[in-house]
């Protein structure tokens, strides 16, 4: 009995990675394009880098709204192909295509409208403002680009393909650097990087930050070109061709995909929105502990990938299973899959405790910020089980189309105790308690994963009974 078990546990951890890993390496080569920005624009000037920074802070968030809200076709895609039904997928796609044409279109209009009046209001420096600015409105161009791959993305994975997100954001990364150092330095830049005059280029100007602007909206437009094409030629989608008889935009399709979809991406926009609030609150204390702050969470949130991508995957295997009605392997597969999420926490762990200092010093050459980062990042090791089980739960929960609780679940856990928490034992309370520091916020992020990973883990007990 018990070697039934493992062969089972074995066969599907074996077909769980072959899906997550793909989706780990496309959210690798993404996040390298937000680096790739940063460390551009700060070779060209702290002006350039300063726009960047803050009109990413702005465009990311709504990204990622856009793609948590297209990622409800991924459930429905795999439904449908463990049940068979090739027929129902292509109206889908198509009614995700009009969602995602839309919402790239008014996250793009959103932000040439609102650039200004937002820094304007924040009272950013002149400087920084004008050049984030036009950052931003290259940015805009490629909104609708970004949310149409994302949709192609999410009916790529639906069908167990999750291989070309990996490939195509590598291109995307590909296009992005050379266009970035471009358009951001100009002809004279690359002349003195080969030490050739190339005739046609010698003449571009130096953009600076809406130059990296618009090397982020080519890649985007690349990116989802190449998705089109590749999900119009590849074989292993010919069962469902999607570029055939395209449908008109479906009121009742399109509110099954938003009634899966708007939740994640509402859980999705929490959840960065938060991380920017504390970012804002501790700014009070100081440059050092900003630093330390900002090294340790983009450290750890580097490792994170991992067990976002398996919660990803898991959300592709409960769905096909559910969709062949096997409840019960449903349910093995959704607890088996938040195992290995769970093994893979510990093993972060491990380098966590035993690359915290190396790792910190790549960061920075400051010693008060090295020694308060390898501090935070010891705290981050405590909370990366309940981050891993929580994203992993959330992951197949979407599998079952139950992705409400996940947003109300994200916004108690998240606000209530990781935010407002976070801020109590941060702040203090004046004539009772002189407040913990950044220390309290991690604190607070601490507590609110744990909350969450056991209201998922309640959730989740309780839906995939109804299944079995």
């Amino acid at each position: 009995m018990l070697h039934i078990k493992f062969t089972a546990c074995r066969i599907e951890t074996s077909a769980l990675m072959r899906l997550a890993l793909p989706i780990l390496g496309a959210q690798l080569a993404q996040a390298a394009m937000g680096t790739v920005d940063v460390m551009m624009s700060g070779h060209s000037s702290a002006t350039d880098l300063a726009a960047v920074s803050v009109g990413a802070s702005l465009w990311l968030p709504l990204m990622l709204f856009m793609t948590g809200t297209l990622m409800g076709l991924t459930p429905i895609v795999a439904q449908h192909m463990g049940a068979q039904q090739q027929g129902a997928i292509r109206p889908c796609v198509h009614q995700a295509l009009w969602v995602a044409l839309l919402l790239g279109l008014a996250a793009g209009v959103l932000i040439w409208l609102t650039a200004e009046p937002i820094f304007a209001y924040m009272s950013v420096p002149e400087a920084v403002a004008i050049s984030s600015t036009r950052y931003l409105h290259a940015v805009a161009f490629g909104m609708p680009a970004v949310a149409l791959y994302q949709a192609l993305r999410a009916f790529s994975d639906g069908v167990n393909h999750t291989r070309p997100a990996l490939w195509i954001s590598l291109v995307g990364l590909a296009v992005n650097i050379p266009f970035n150092y471009l358009l951001i330095f100009g002809g004279d830049g690359v002349t003195s990087l080969i030490g050739v005059t190339i005739p046609g280029i010698r003449d571009l100007p130096a953009l600076g930050a809406a130059g990296c602007g618009i090397a982020t909206a080519i890649a985007m437009w690349v990116m989802c070109g190449c998705m089109a094409v590749y999900t119009r030629r590849a074989r292993i989608y010919t069962p469902v061709q999607i570029w055939q008889e395209f449908s008109r935009p479906n009121l009742k399709l399109t509110m099954e995909l938003l009634r899966v979809g708007l939740p994640i991406g509402v859980a999705i926009f929490t959840e960065v929105t938060l991380f920017a609030l504390i970012a804002l609150f501790i700014a009070s204390f100081g440059e050092i502990v900003v630093a330390a702050h900002q090294v340790a969470l983009n450290f750890t949130s580097l490792l994170f990938m991992l067990p976002l991508s398996l919660g990803m995957a898991l959300t592709v295997r409960v769905g096909n299973t559910l969709g062949q009605g096997d409840g019960q392997r449903a349910r093995f597969i959704a607890w088996n899959g938040i195992g290995i999420a769970l093994v893979a926490a510990l093993l972060i762990d491990i380098v966590l405790v035993i690359a915290a200092h190396p790792i910190v010093s790549l960061y920075s050459s400051n010693v008060e910020v090295r020694a308060l980062a390898s501090s935070l990042i010891l705290l981050a090791a405590i909370y990366q089980i309940s981050d891993a089980l929580q994203v992993s739960m959330a992951g197949a929960l979407r599998g079952y189309k139950d992705t409400r609780i996940i947003m109300l679940i994200t916004l108690a856990s998240y606000w209530l105790i990781g935010m407002a928490g976070g801020h109590l034992l941060g702040s203090g309370v004046s004539g009772v308690f002189a407040g913990l520091g950044v220390y309290g916020y991690w604190l607070g992020l601490i507590a609110g994963l744990s909350v969450a990973s056991i209201l998922l883990g309640w959730r989740l007990r309780h839906t995939a009974a109804k299944f079995c």
